[in-house]
Parts: structure tokens; sequence; C-alpha cells
């Protein structure tokens, strides 16, 4: 929670970012990073007043397979 601890988290996922794409994600703007191809996590972010309020890093197999993804 809060502005240092999503800064900290979002600087570990740096290294996978140049596997970064935009995409829906069970119909919301989200983020799949899927190096190779192969799906290694989404990342699905809440804006709240132009901010973002929080985000989720989806990583567990189980619930990849359950999403419904759409690059954009």
């Amino acid at each position: 929670r809060g502005a240092h601890a999503v800064a900290t988290e979002t600087a570990a996922l740096a290294a996978n970012a140049r596997h970064a794409e935009p995409a829906l994600v069970d119909g919301r703007v989200g983020v799949v990073v899927a190096p190779r191809g192969r799906l290694l996590f989404v990342l699905t972010v809440v804006v709240r007043e132009d901010r973002i309020a929080a985000f989720d890093v989806i990583a567990d197999p189980d619930r990849l397979r359950r999403l419904r993804l759409a690059v954009l």
C-alpha cells in the first residue's frame, strides 16, 4: 500500500518490462507479460481520480488460464 510500495514493486517488475504489452484483461485495461510467447504474468490496474490506486499481479497458472485476454 502507498506510493513507495507501488514504486518498489514496479522496480522489481522492470526486468520484464520489455515483454509487456497492453491488453484487455477480463474486459478491463491491463498488461500482459509473455516473453517468447509464454504468458508469465498479468498486471491489472485500478484507476481512481486519474491516478493508479492499485494493481494486482497475477502469476498463478490456474488464475491465468481463467482470464479472458485480448492484446490491444
